[in-house]
């Protein structure tokens, strides 16, 4: 068993951005404040209506790695940082993984939530 607990404590949460330099900043400040161990990072092409109108996009999609205890304050800090009236923010448990990864990741996020 990891540091964290079992395997559903660890999960993937899933964020888009308009930019690659808000991907970046956003990432950044993540693993600074310990709330992620990694953040992958990507361009896609997002098709999605919003106020009626249907946008075809390029943006940025991360997919970062950490424990979902600290979801509440990673949300609160992608909020804080996003361009975006209503962010995607949707976390995805870790039904199962390799246990020295979830083990690295465990080292690499704050021991508790933060206040």
């Amino acid at each position: 068993m990891s540091q964290q607990g079992s395997d559903s404590s660890y999960g993937v949460v899933l964020v888009t951005t308009s930019s690659q330099a808000e991907a970046v900043a956003i990432a950044e400040a993540l693993i600074a404040a310990k709330l992620a161990a990694c953040v992958g990072m990507f361009p896609i092409q997002s098709l999605y209506t919003w106020e009626g109108t249907l946008h075809h996009d390029q943006e940025w999609q991360l997919v970062i790695k950490t424990c979902l205890t600290h979801f509440p304050a990673l949300e609160a800090r992608i909020r804080a940082m996003h361009s975006y009236e209503i962010p995607e923010i949707i976390a995805l448990p870790v039904v199962s993984g390799s246990q020295p990864y979830l083990d690295w990741i465990a080292s690499q996020v704050l021991a508790s939530p933060p206040n």
